[in-house]
């Protein structure tokens, strides 16, 4: 999510919401381009895999509750909307810290273990809307913004700074770069502390096979040089059943470090509205009326 400058790691992106310093670490590893220009995908094999991924059988009754509330903790609560106002942003911010019904909580007896989504996602403009709504409701959840030029990334460097310095300082601890895309296909890489499948603004957003390869880049990289990246897919990813896969995905491939809100993350906006459903036929025995979750 935040950049690196070639040939040196940084350490985790947070810039300063839980205590953590802007840059923790600064770690200089060698950045090897002949490695990178070595990288050849198996694209047939790829494709293979990814679709085992998606037709094995998945989790049933209990396990399946409980994979969902993992799943709800590495959601990035987004509203990336023209029309985005201090109103619907407090409300964003009461799901983020209520993504499940109190009631269908304690029915399942996870009422006491601060079940919360793993940041609430923002435009740059309304981080000062965001911080106060989440201060007000009395909690520490980060606020990401998609500051440096959302979603196209061609706009000039300095002001793609000044972005994140104004971000920062309104409150944001994470942000989420968009790349100059003109840098990556003239072979100028940089390096990053998380990679994300897209924008989520784009025709074609997060797919397995483009996340097969992302995450086993990670692993590959990990292997390398002994540093975490996370991974965060973002775009089109809407029902609990695909939140399922994508967390099967990272536990296979890159084991169950990785399965936490510092190193996976799935951007989405209406995700959360089905995994409340989920559980809440998990523990009714039926699906919700449109009434029965309102905050959904």
């Amino acid at each position: 999510m935040s950049g690196r400058n070639p040939g040196t790691e940084l350490g985790m992106y947070y810039l300063g919401a839980q205590s953590w310093a802007y840059i923790i670490l600064a770690v200089e590893v060698e950045l090897d381009l002949g490695w990178i220009s070595r990288v050849r995908v198996n694209h047939p094999a790829v494709l293979r895999r990814a679709e085992q991924i998606q037709t094995r059988r998945t989790v049933k009754k209990d396990w399946q509750a409980a994979w969902l509330l993992k799943a709800v903790t590495c959601i990035d609560l987004t509203t990336l909307s023209g029309d985005d106002t201090p109103s619907n942003i407090h409300r964003l911010c009461f799901k983020a810290k209520h993504p499940i019904r109190d009631d269908l909580l304690q029915s399942i007896k996870m009422e006491d273990f601060g079940v919360h989504t793993g940041a609430v996602c923002v435009y740059s403009a309304r981080v000062q809307d965001t911080v106060k709504a989440l201060k007000d409701a009395g909690c520490d959840i980060p606020v990401a913004s998609v500051a440096t030029g959302f979603p196209a990334g061609q706009t000039p460097l300095k002001t793609r700074l000044e972005e994140v310095r104004t971000a920062v300082d309104d409150g944001a601890s994470e942000i989420d770069i968009v790349i100059n895309r003109t840098l990556v296909l003239t072979g100028r890489w940089k390096g990053s502390d998380f990679i994300k499948t897209s924008t989520g603004k784009e025709s074609v957003n997060a797919t397995y096979p483009v996340a097969l390869v992302m995450v086993r880049a990670i692993r590959d990289y990990y292997w390398k040089t002994g540093i975490k990246v996370g991974f965060k897919p973002a775009g089109g990813i809407r029902s609990a059943k695909e939140a399922l896969v994508w967390l099967s995905l990272i536990k296979e491939e890159l084991g169950d470090e990785w399965l936490m809100p510092e190193l996976f993350r799935i951007g989405a906006s209406t995700l959360l509205s089905d995994i409340e459903r989920q559980i809440y036929h998990h523990v009714t025995g039926r699906y919700a009326a449109h009434h029965d979750l309102p905050m959904a």
